[in-house]
């Protein structure tokens, strides 16, 4: 049972002293504090207020074994005990990181044999752009250090990542100019967003426009001084954007065409998210590095990694030292964890069920909000799913004449009904845990329709 915690003391604390993640910090004020999370298990979190919600967002992203894992407590404890820390830099390493690296590279297949520990996604990225440019200066080709992304893209919240990253409201804050990044050599094309972007011609025309786009980027800026292409499977934070099926295979063929590295950022793709243990192998392509963190744990502990191909790491060993690390890379409690963490995963078939079993289900049950009047897609893939808001169905025009009114207010009623689910400009998406039944995907879906019914009158008054 969850402490007796002092909720309303928690709440002026919350407000006095601490600062949460991408948030107003005014409208936390203003609402009296932040909702207080006090204990949760299986696929629901609990708060302070009694109310018990579905967690559609499997935390952010990430608890994919689901809430209140015993054995992964234990082991946890069990490690902190034998050697609750101790870094790599000295030449040195510890068992759980070792074989956590042994196990990572077998998911690959072998494939990316080699594996690089942090403790975020966003140090995973930061870690993979100094690694690429690295990679090409000791090949002897410094030109190469311009890194193509897209608009839209999400890398983490670090310089590096944000600037990776093709979010315009993140580019906006604490950079030298909104707009204008800190850092150099990195280049956007569009998005695959075929709702949004391409619904003037077919998904297949539209991803072989979007594929296009990062070839025209190349032969702009120069084939030699490219360094790499990065991008997401699905694009988690822009809104849970599918790309069409030839649009993968087809960015794929242009950088190898080029000689330019293919980086999957798998932070929310990988661990089975898309019914498959990495989201590259559901879109059919073969990556050079691939980033990844979140269901690494299922968040029971900070900790991130990359992997990368054996001609990467060839070339990089005739460098010296690779001067990039962090305090806690290669961190042994963590690493037991997500090592427990994916034995979890591999014991219950929690891949296998979300190919086959529930990734399906939950495809077929958004399909009837399809017919719902402010429905404009419901879109999904294994267990990644959006509900587009539209004012006008046919036109897919949005409500208040612009992106980002309809969303928020959807996803706050959503919430006041039980479930938890993110508001991305006007999508509602969702990301629930792995361990998720049939029955949870329809109260999931009951509930987003019935905020739906409740939001019509209140939009409609928008216009």
């Amino acid at each position: 049972m969850p402490r007796n915690y002092d909720i309303a003391e928690l709440r002026r604390l919350d407000i006095a002293h601490h600062l949460p993640a991408q948030a107003d910090w005014q409208e936390i004020e203003d609402l009296g504090g932040s909702r207080i999370i006090t204990h949760a298990e299986g696929c629901y979190i609990h708060d302070g207020d009694g109310n018990r919600i579905l967690d559609g967002m499997a935390g952010l992203w990430c608890v994919n074994v689901g809430y209140g894992r015993d054995e992964l407590a234990e082991v946890a404890r069990e490690q902190m005990l034998e050697l609750p820390y101790y870094n790599s830099f000295f030449k040195t390493a510890n068992a759980p990181a070792i074989m956590l690296a042994d196990k990572i590279a077998s998911l690959t297949n072998n494939r990316l044999p080699h594996v690089f520990f942090n403790s975020s996604g966003s140090e995973a990225n930061d870690t993979i752009l100094r690694m690429v440019r690295h990679y090409w200066q000791v090949k002897g080709e410094h030109n190469r250090t311009v890194i193509i992304s897209r608009h839209n893209a999400y890398h983490g919240s670090t310089v590096a990542g944000v600037s990776m990253g093709g979010m315009k409201a993140m580019h906006g804050q604490g950079f030298p100019a909104p707009g204008i990044l800190p850092m150099a050599g990195i280049e956007h094309v569009r998005q695959p967003y075929w709702y949004n972007e391409g619904r003037d011609m077919t998904p297949e025309d539209f991803g072989t426009a979007c594929a296009k786009a990062i070839e025209d980027k190349i032969l702009e800026v120069g084939p030699e001084n490219v360094a790499a292409f990065i991008g997401e499977p699905v694009q988690g934070a822009g809104g849970v954007i599918i790309p069409p099926a030839n649009y993968w295979p087809q960015v794929e063929a242009i950088c190898r065409k080029y000689g330019i590295l293919l980086v999957c950022d798998e932070v929310i793709c990988g661990f089975g998210r898309t019914g498959n243990m990495w989201g590259h192998e559901t879109m059919g392509i073969q990556p050079d590095i691939i980033a990844m963190a979140k269901g690494l744990s299922s968040g029971y502990l900070p900790i991130s990694a990359v992997a990368v191909s054996a001609d990467i790491i060839k070339v990089m060993k005739t460098g010296g030292d690779f001067v990039h690390g962090y305090t806690y890379s290669g961190h042994p409690v963590a690493s037991a964890v997500a090592l427990r963490n994916i034995e979890i995963m591999e014991r219950e078939g929690l891949v296998d069920k979300v190919r086959n079993e529930t990734g399906p289900y939950l495809a077929k049950a958004l399909a009837p909000l399809r017919d719902h009047p402010l429905v404009g897609e419901a879109r999904s893939i294994g267990l990644l799913g959006a509900v587009e808001i539209v004012a006008d169905k046919a036109t897919g025009a949005r409500f208040g004449g612009a992106e980002g009114t309809a969303g928020p207010m959807v996803r706050d009623i959503c919430i006041r009904n039980g479930l938890m689910v993110r508001g991305i400009r006007d999508s509602i998406v969702m990301c629930p845990p792995l361990i998720i039944t049939p029955a949870q995907i329809d109260e999931l879906v009951g509930i987003i329709h019935k905020s739906l019914d409740e939001a019509e009158p209140k939009l409609r008054a928008i216009g």
